[in-house]
């Protein structure tokens, strides 16, 4: 019996695929040549997970892979209406990502408690004065996505003082649902935003929503810049309605060199590189192997993405894990 047609999208570097040798016929596509190739396939492994190659591809004559891998957290430019209706099951880069992107955001709020770009500011003009800082513990953060790098946001921000509110689609235990989000923004000294990219996130940080938050407040945000508008984010920095921000510029933007952001006092621009830790890919290579390894056993594949909503719904938060988050009782809502 051949082996399963394992097609890998825009590989370069490629993936380190050593342990599936013998147990897979592994071949390579790009953008041009993956519509003629996919029919042919068992398993794609998108190793671009920028691409926007298999929505164009996807659609068309011929059977389809049974499985399709991104190697990244979002999943966005992979769906389509075909590829959601399929029975293709859709899997993504959960577990590799969480914990780097949550201890950046942890360094920005302590770089941004001790304004550490006022700082290096200073130094840069000579100019020597005594700055005040702020302590950690005892503030309050909200995290919007109850995702796993909401959550392990929430962890870490946790093992610090902060008192964190997690916020998802849905009220559940000990995450708060959408509807709690502006009363609780509106109260909170950190707002992070940490959710996929979806209809219903897509700019959702707005002018509305910045109006909400109080003047101590700092803003920061580690997913899709399509999640944030940024001229109402530059417009609320500027005019002072909050005392900051950190943005993670994101493939979705401007090279961070030419990035305008750059240039906004009080809003701090640093490129997406919290993921890319050392050995990133290897990670990736090995939770794709992973799988590999279970779909080929013939056993389900765990934390599939669900394609109607575009991210892998995330389960009740309960015993230690729970126990950590924290909540901020509601307040009024505030015009801003």
């Amino acid at each position: 019996m051949p082996d399963p047609v394992l097609l890998v999208l825009d590989a370069d570097p490629p993936p380190r695929l050593g342990r599936l040798t013998g147990r897979a016929d592994v071949r390579f596509a790009d953008a041009g040549t993956l519509a003629g190739l996919l029919p042919a396939a068992d398993v794609l492994l998108v190793w671009d997970a920028a691409s926007d190659a298999v929505r164009a591809a996807w659609p068309g004559p011929g059977r389809r892979p049974r499985w399709v891998h991104a190697a990244g957290v979002d999943v966005d430019r992979v769906l389509c209406p075909d590829l959601v209706a399929s029975d293709t099951v859709l899997t993504n880069a959960r577990g590799v990502f969480e914990r780097a992107v949550a201890e950046q955001v942890a360094g920005l709020v302590l770089a941004l408690a001790q304004d550490l770009p006022g700082t290096l500011e200073l130094r840069r003009q000579r100019t020597g004065r005594p700055r005040t800082g702020r302590q950690v513990a005892g503030t309050r953060a909200v995290v919007v996505g109850a995702g796993p790098v909401g959550r392990e946001i929430t962890r870490l921000l946790h093992g610090l003082g902060v008192t964190v509110a997690l916020v998802g689609r849905t009220a559940r235990r000990t995450i708060h649902g959408v509807a709690d989000l502006d009363p609780l923004a509106a109260r909170a000294d950190w707002v992070i935003g940490a959710v996929p990219l979806t209809d219903g996130t897509r700019g959702m940080f707005d002018r509305r929503f910045f109006g909400l938050l109080q003047p101590s407040a700092h803003f920061l945000h580690v997913g899709r810049a399509a999640c944030v508008v940024r001229a109402d984010l530059v417009d609320a920095v500027e005019r002072r309605w909050f005392a900051g921000a950190a943005l993670d510029v994101s493939e979705d933007g401007p090279p961070l060199a030419d990035d305008p952001l750059r240039d906004v006092p009080g809003l701090l621009a640093v490129p997406r590189v919290s993921g890319d830790t050392a050995r990133w890919r290897d990670r990736l290579s090995e939770r794709f192997v992973a799988l590999y390894e279970q779909w080929a056993r013939g056993e389900p594949l765990p934390e599939a993405v669900d394609k109607e909503r575009g991210y892998v719904p995330s389960p009740d938060l309960s015993g230690p894990a729970g126990e950590r988050v924290s909540t901020i009782v509601p307040a009024d809502h505030r015009s801003g």
